[in-house]
């Protein structure tokens, strides 16, 4: 494994792995969760990115600006996972990687920008989130427990947090506002709102999960189907939301098969 920084910040890097043999290698992009919160980190995913490895792919489990660290939640974290996604083009200068076969695997708020990721090119020019440069084009996108739908999320947080002695809502912290306040921010922000990106899609999610619930993922797949996506949505019915990355599990040895067989079909 190597440290590389794809910018100046502290939290602006990746862990580079490569898996044995010549390439050119299929590249995984590996996104953490937590809710986007400065808390959690990288590490958390960190198995799941040996074990791609182990199964053929580079992997490039990024870290980025959380919600709680200066530059984190709108716009830095978003711009910060186009940054690490576009350095793929200087780290194929020195490593045989194909560019032409990227995939995004993210988890819970990692599975929001995995597809987030692939969706970036619906961006308007003059957005925000925009990142200049040329960016590197995601050939598939697999979400696991992903939060796929923001407002349906802050909507979801907002009626907790009314039968709630405590305010908890990870989304508005996220854009800094709830959809009534900035709408734009949730457009630009949610896979949902950029539908169709036109990018074959993967979903994964336990129908145990009581921190991102399944409705969500089921909403998302209805939608892309809608917007004429070539997505797919795998229900595990005996899986909870921290199985879907714990490669000890039976529920990450399906998914794991998901993801060999997904790619090679994109």
């Amino acid at each position: 494994m190597e440290k590389f920084f794809y910018g100046s910040n502290e939290n602006q890097f990746g862990e580079w792995r490569l898996p044995k043999g010549d390439g050119p290698h299929p590249v995984a992009i590996v996104i953490h969760g937590g809710f986007w919160r400065k808390s959690f980190s990288l590490e958390i995913i960190r198995e799941v990115a040996r074990d791609l490895t182990a199964c053929g792919f580079a992997t490039w489990n990024i870290e980025y600006r959380r919600v709680g660290q200066p530059g984190g939640g709108w716009p830095g974290t978003f711009t910060d996972v186009s940054l690490a996604c576009n350095h793929l083009r200087y780290l194929a200068d020195s490593y045989s990687i194909d560019l032409d076969r990227v995939i995004t695997v993210g988890h819970s708020a990692g599975g929001h920008l995995a597809l987030w990721m692939a969706a970036r090119h619906q961006l308007p020019e003059e957005s925000e989130l925009a990142v200049s440069g040329q960016s590197v084009s995601i050939a598939g996108a697999i979400s696991l427990a992903g939060v796929n739908d923001l407002k349906l999320m802050y909507g979801v947080h907002h009626y907790r947090d009314q039968h709630s002695s405590e305010t908890n809502n990870p989304t508005a912290d996220l854009l800094q506002c709830s959809p009534e306040e900035q709408p734009g921010r949730y457009k630009e922000a949610s896979p949902l709102e950029l539908l169709p990106f036109e990018v074959p899609q993967l979903l994964v999610h336990g129908a145990l999960d009581i921190n991102v619930p399944i409705g969500i993922s089921d909403h998302y797949h209805r939608a892309a189907q809608e917007a004429g996506e070539k997505v797919s949505f795998v229900e595990l019915s005996d899986a909870e939301h921290f199985m879907l990355t714990d490669t000890s599990t039976k529920a990450w040895a399906s998914i794991r098969e998901e993801i060999l067989g997904y790619v090679k079909r994109i």
